[in-house]
């Protein structure tokens, strides 16, 4: 083969590998899509059941637009809505309905600490459980365990449900299933604890119903049938859903861009290597979409079979993506996977568009030039940028900084929104002004370079400078990993980092009562108080609710990490009150972080549904700062416990330091704890949180690594000719080599500068938003791994294939 075909070989391959990695990692994404807008949870105690009827699913609002039609935006109901038993008539009337159990589920500890699920014995055939020894309950003081617990029949049992564990007796067992308690239907509902009311109705039926006729008999509940009916028995997937629809479209969105950015970086300079073939062709006179059909048709035939291997590639990507963050609890266990042929079918036709897209543009310059100059043109490099390309460059760089002072004039979730807005602009201004970037390079760090090293160094230096476009096609891919690592990464430590130390300031109690289980019972905070040396004890109970905030002057619906807090609370917490007191919440009151206050103030009246779906408007009785330790709002601890699943605590923070363990240990599962304990706990939550950062950046970083290699494999490989000339003017094997480590050195030196500048801004505007000041929280350790990470196979991309090149022939000649 010849060296023109070798190179186009090489440059083809090279675009092949990029082009299946994109479409792998694009249909990995879309995968994790597919699953989050499909997902259910198991069913499994309703299996039987035909149709189960809830509380509302989802909170709805109309939302107006500056200039433009209100909107209507939904979002989930985390907590578990009730529904008033009373309604269950109205179901049985319904034609084709055998029977209607009004489902009741509270959480129980065993004396050993395990957790089951209580429930009524009418319950228990909606599974169905059956009986595996005893009988079923018949006394308030009776129950049946499931044989998972261990416990037979006849035997004594303590149980823990609403207050100190009781002692009960066996009467029976179930068959092996998930944890279960079956009291009698009267215990069941005073063990819940919400008189009148259920958490479902659950319908049975001998044949198919109308489900209309369902939902016509109760106006303003769910009815769900199907697969649906496992989102009534757990709500932890319906209420991850949104967010993992907004993940796998971010990480797409990323990807594509991401994509965009290495595979017409490649295209571009395979085109640029070919400027002669395609110079002879227009001299010989091929109009310039011939030459721009001959490279789109070429693009074509790489691409196609690129995006169906990596779209295929991308199911299994995605399946062990999925697996991973169920493993390590970054999905509910209960979150489904979804395969079908979408996902690969989406990012083969992504993979084919971006590829030709990209190719088109690079071929703009070869194909237009006149065919008198082709020639002439093909023989050198052009000295300055074409003008689009400089003043998209530059809008970009004005779009970047705008974001940049959005970030630093505002805080919380709209700082966040514009940090990832500058940091994308930022990337696209550099593939624009790559080359410019690439002179600057070579005048600052190839001065050094020639002043450390008369002869290399300044031949590196010329190298370097000589071959902007190619300099700037390499430097891009490289100062992308560089950002894009070190953003995703350090941004979410700099996070983690804030809320622990908001978390860790605003702590004032000397000790925390815990659990291992579900929670804690109303009475431990009581307790605790009646302890002589204990001045405070905070009961905490955390939960969500759905407010519209007001962001870049829209208003957008989002769920918001809150607490409910008891009495006491001005003792035990500081969340960095600005504005009213904490010792007024109480009733039909709030207090808000400022970063969701937007437009509120002290005395006003803030709208806003609670856990389960109830709106409510409150009166704001405080602002405060430290919303990421505190949650962004702050509830009385009454109204979070009525509309949460389980009115159990969370923790119980103690001011004082008595002797805390006879009151843990009238409890199951409850120990106390430090604060240092209770903040490390917390720093735990935190790191595992932290794990989608690391899986982002581990499929994102990977692909644009691999195109950090190929395109500088390709760019070397390229350079056979100038090789071959520095041999023939006298230059030895060793002083070419040293060149080249000069001008690897200046190129991927100039790439790691642009990508760690992007990545250092954007992190220190996150930084001040969401701590006040410009101190991001960056490991040495992981930004050194990241460089070496990006420089090492760099340089060897570029150093390996002129060894193996220089050392091909025993005597120079041009190819």
């Amino acid at each position: 083969m010849s060296a023109g075909g070798r190179r186009i070989g090489g440059a083809f391959a090279g675009v092949f590998a990029a082009l299946l990695f994109a479409a792998a990692l694009v249909g990995s994404c879309g995968v994790l899509l597919e699953s989050a807008l499909r997902a259910h949870a198991p069913v499994e105690r309703y299996g039987a059941a035909a149709a189960v009827v809830s509380g509302p699913e989802k909170v709805e609002d109309m939302l107006r637009r500056p200039g433009d039609s209100p909107e209507h935006q939904t979002r989930p109901v985390a907590e578990r809505p009730r529904v008033p038993v009373a309604a269950a008539a109205r179901l049985r009337a319904v034609p084709g309905v055998r029977g209607v159990v009004a489902d009741v589920s509270f959480p129980v500890l065993t004396s050993t600490g395990a957790s089951v699920s209580g429930h009524g014995w009418d319950s228990a055939a909606l599974r169905p459980y059956r009986l595996s020894a005893g009988r079923a309950p018949r006394a308030a003081d009776e129950v049946v365990l499931s044989e998972s617990a261990g416990v037979p029949a006849g035997k004594g049992v303590s149980l823990q449900a609403d207050g100190t564990p009781r002692p009960y007796r066996v009467t029976g067992t179930v068959a092996s299933g998930p944890g279960a308690a079956f009291f009698t239907p009267a215990a069941a509902a005073a063990l819940y604890g919400r008189p009148g009311m259920a958490d479902a109705l659950v319908v049975t039926a001998d044949g198919k119903l109308d489900e209309g006729a369902l939902r016509a008999a109760v106006p303003g509940l769910a009815v769900a049938t199907g697969a649906a009916r496992g989102d009534v028995e757990d709500r932890a997937v319906l209420a991850a859903r949104p967010d993992i629809v907004d993940l796998a479209l971010s990480i797409g969105g990323v990807a594509v861009m991401t994509a965009l950015v290495v595979v017409g970086g490649l295209i571009a300079l395979a085109t640029r290597e070919r400027a002669r073939e395609f110079a002879l062709l227009r001299a010989v006179g091929a109009t310039p979409w011939q030459v721009r059909g001959k490279l789109l048709r070429e693009t074509l035939w790489t691409g196609v079979p690129a995006a169906l291997v990596g779209g295929v590639l991308s199911l299994g990507l995605g399946a062990a993506m999925h697996s991973l963050m169920i493993g390590e609890d970054a999905l509910p266990h209960g979150f489904g996977l979804s395969l079908s042929p979408l996902p690969a079918l989406a990012a083969f036709a992504i993979t084919i568009v971006a590829a030709l897209l990209t190719a088109l543009v690079a071929s703009l310059r070869v194909s237009r030039i006149r065919p008198v100059e082709a020639l002439g043109e093909s023989a050198a490099e052009p000295a300055r940028l074409p003008r689009w390309r400089l003043v998209t460059g530059v809008v970009f760089v004005v779009v970047g900084l705008n974001a940049l002072g959005v970030s630093t004039a505002t805080s919380g979730p709209t700082a966040a929104a514009s940090v990832g807005g500058l940091v994308i602009s930022l990337i696209v201004a550099t593939a624009l002004l790559g080359p410019l970037l690439a002179r600057l390079g070579s005048r600052r760090l190839g001065r050094l370079a020639a002043l450390a090293s008369p002869v290399s160094g300044r031949l590196g230096r010329h190298a370097s400078g000589a071959a902007a476009l190619r300099a700037g096609s390499v430097l891009t891919p490289v100062a992308l990993a560089i950002a894009f690592g070190c953003t995703q990464l350090f941004a979410q430590s700099t996070i983690a980092h804030a809320t622990r130390e908001q978390a860790a300031d605003g702590n004032r109690a000397d000790q925390v009562i815990v659990s291992a289980g579900p929670g804690l019972p109303a009475g431990a905070a009581e307790a605790a108080r009646r302890v002589p040396g204990v001045t405070a004890a905070t009961p905490v109970k955390r939960t969500t609710v759905v407010m519209a905030v007001k962001e870049l002057g829209e208003k957008d619906l989002r769920t918001l990490n809150a607490q409910g807090v008891g009495a006491g609370a001005e003792a035990t917490m500081d969340p960095k009150v600005r504005s009213g007191r904490l010792a007024d919440l109480r009733g039909g009151t709030v207090a808000l972080s400022r970063d969701v206050a937007a437009g509120l103030h002290v005395g006003s009246t803030a709208r806003f549904w609670l856990g389960d779906g109830t709106r409510v408007q409150a009166r704001v009785v405080a602002i405060y700062d430290r919303g990421l330790g505190f949650g962004d709002v702050l509830l009385p601890h009454a109204t979070a416990a009525a509309h949460s699943t389980t009115a159990l605590d969370d923790h119980v923070l103690v001011r004082g330091k008595a002797d805390l363990r006879p009151v843990a240990a009238a409890y199951a599962g409850a120990r106390v704890v430090d604060r240092d304990a209770y903040g490390d706990a917390l720093s735990r939550e935190l790191r595992l949180q932290g794990l989608v950062s690391l899986i982002v950046v581990a499929a994102i970083g990977g692909f644009i690594v691999i195109g950090v290699v190929t395109t500088l494999a390709l760019a070397t490989g390229a350079r056979r000719r100038e090789f071959a000339l520095l041999r023939l003017v006298g230059a030895t094997r060793r002083q070419v080599l040293a060149a080249l480590r000069w001008e690897a050195a200046i190129v991927l030196g100039t790439g790691l500068l642009t990508g760690a500048a992007i990545a250092l801004v954007t992190l220190l505007a996150l930084a001040m938003a969401v701590t006040g000041a410009p101190l991001p929280a960056i490991s040495p350790v992981a930004a050194a791994a990241i460089l070496a990470g990006v420089a090492g196979p760099a340089a060897a991309a570029m150093l390996l294939p002129a060894r193996a090149m220089l050392r091909r022939r025993s005597s120079p000649r041009l190819p």
